[in-house]
């Protein structure tokens, strides 16, 4: 009762914040189960189906074509010798930095009946109309599973790399000798032994799929994603929104919970030591040739490319992108950003200083409930912002006018408090994650020693935990700063009426088909979102690998 006593003001702290992150949750499922059905009966008759449709095909047809595109990749960097693969480790990585509507855009440009390469089939071959040739629909559904595998399958490429640089080569050595040719070792030992982490990756993919706005919107396919947004801004019913995105949560807690369940009776206790010695297949010929085609033809196709048109748009479109109102929305995403990264730094040290004061479940507990909305797509999130935000809005204002005041107004969802606090659900568990990793590697001798010279709570904290944690928590920082100057969905559905960030700058052009227009401020995101990676790499990179 002591103990309890003297870490209550640690105690209240950590689970108000954690409830205060888990409302929007709460407020979802509360708006979803006390709404009025008409319309929501409504789009059960007509379109909703059409929706789940669209939504389970793109899911599937990215998923397939990321492991496609991942799993081979993987295998030929980490154990063939590809050419250039010391390049590869780190370029295969470079797609997720590209945000996939402009990849999408650049596509439907190049590949669309206008664009220069059907125009020079067409020259080529003397053709006339459509009817005279066939050509695949970039906007359809196919052609958005594709452009969204090609920015997502480094999820399964990293995690895949990563399990077959640690399996055992011995293992792989006494496949050999069992007469065993480096395909049949790939596919009977290599891959079944990689399968927990290519799950892992295959769902990640998968929900990022399901979270995606931008992409279908730009191919006009109905998913629940844009159903979401429609109901809301079309039909202004946030309790019908507030369904579908309930409709979405399932969705991924389904895919958390197969994900799990694939590998719930796996165990694999063989790993690779250190004194082996790395083993690289070597390739000659043809097969040298097409592996080197391949990996570096999915870095030219996710990244090289795109990039290369939008330098090039940016430097011939500097002088009409480089404006006072570009200047602004760089300012308002640096601001939005800084502030989320330093209060999720802020909630990761309460809520992991708290786990380590305690060290029981009781402590667990706010963690998990904190992190909850990183599962969460961006449209579903910000439905759930809005929820409790907007009801408090109401409420503040009533009761001011109940006291014969004026109102204060849009109090919460008309500034940038919604927008922060949206942005904080959905990244906090990144922050959360890398600090309860380094305060996993301090001693608890330390603590004992901090008291046993009668040092505090709060100066155990502020002289023996901060400086040894402060790398983790940089780095948690850093992550959030970066993934909340990329956040789209959120941001356009929560943001305050005439205030633009660089990615609603960039997407407002990319939707009207002038990515001219917005190509510096995707340039701006690509090379922020650069950052990670290169400190993914190096934490992936060791001796030998």
């Amino acid at each position: 009762l002591c103990g309890l006593m003297k870490n209550f003001g640690w105690i209240a702290g950590s689970w108000a914040t954690a409830l205060l992150l888990g409302l929007p949750v709460l407020a979802l499922i509360f708006s979803a189960l006390s709404a009025d059905g008409d319309l929501f009966r409504h789009l059960v008759d007509t379109v909703l189906f059409d929706y789940l449709r669209n939504t389970s095909g793109l899911v599937l047809g990215v998923v397939l074509l990321s492991l496609l595109f991942g799993v081979p990749t993987a295998w030929l960097v980490a154990m063939c010798q590809v050419p250039g693969r010391r390049a590869l480790q780190w370029a295969l990585m470079l797609p997720m930095a590209m945000p996939s509507y402009i990849v999408a855009y650049v596509y439907t440009d190049l590949l669309d009946y206008s664009g220069p390469l059907q125009a020079g089939l067409r020259a080529l071959f003397d053709w006339q109309s459509p009817t005279d040739y066939w050509f695949p629909a970039i906007r359809s559904l196919g052609g958005a599973a594709w452009v969204l595998a090609l920015v997502l399958f480094p999820y399964v490429y990293l995690l895949a790399r990563a399990s077959f640089l640690e399996q055992s080569v011995s293992l792989i050595h006494s496949s050999r000798l069992l007469g065993c040719t480096p395909w049949q070792s790939f596919r009977r030992l290599s891959l079944p032994l990689a399968r927990p982490a290519i799950m892992v990756g295959a769902s990640l993919v998968a929900m990022e799929t399901l979270a995606d706005f931008a992409t279908v919107h730009f191919f006009a396919i109905n998913t629940l994603t844009t159903a979401i947004y429609d109901t809301w801004l079309g039909y202004g019913s946030l309790a019908t929104a507030a369904r579908l995105s309930c409709l979405m949560l399932l969705a991924v807690v389904l895919l958390i919970a197969l994900e799990r369940r694939s590998r719930q009776r796996q165990q694999v206790f063989q790993k690779s030591m250190g004194h082996e010695q790395p083993l690289r297949y070597p390739l000659k010929g043809a097969s040298r040739l097409l592996a080197g085609l391949w990996c570096w033809g999915l870095v030219l196709a996710g990244f090289a490319l795109p990039f290369v048109i939008l330098l090039d748009y940016g430097v011939r479109y500097f002088a009409l992108s480089w404006t006072p109102e570009f200047v602004r929305f760089a300012g308002n995403s640096l601001l939005i950003s800084a502030l989320t990264a330093l209060l999720a730094m802020a909630i990761a040290l309460l809520l992991g200083f708290f786990r380590r004061l305690d060290g029981g479940t009781r402590s667990l507990l706010p963690l998990r409930i904190a992190a909850t909305g990183y599962a969460m797509p961006g449209t579903v999130l910000a439905i759930g912002v809005l929820v409790p935000l907007t009801a408090l809005d109401f409420g503040l204002n009533d009761l001011a006018e109940w006291l014969g005041m004026q109102g204060p107004g849009l109090l919460l969802t008309g500034t940038l408090t919604a927008i922060v606090f949206g942005y904080l659900v959905r990244f906090v568990a990144i922050a959360i994650g890398s600090v309860e990793s380094s305060m996993g590697k301090i001693s608890p001798s330390l603590d004992m020693a901090a008291r046993s010279l009668g040092q505090g709570t709060g100066g155990m904290l502020r002289r023996v935990h901060l400086p040894l944690v402060r790398r983790g928590l940089f780095a948690g920082a850093m992550l959030v700063f970066i993934e909340s100057m990329k956040e789209l969905p959120a941001a356009l559905l929560l943001r305050p009426f005439n205030f633009e960030t660089l990615a609603t700058h960039v997407y407002q052009f990319v939707s009207d088909e002038m990515l001219e227009r917005g190509a510096l401020g995707a340039i701006v995101i690509v090379l922020v979102g650069l950052v990670p990676l290169i400190w993914v790499n190096r934490s992936l990179d060791s001796p030998g690998h």
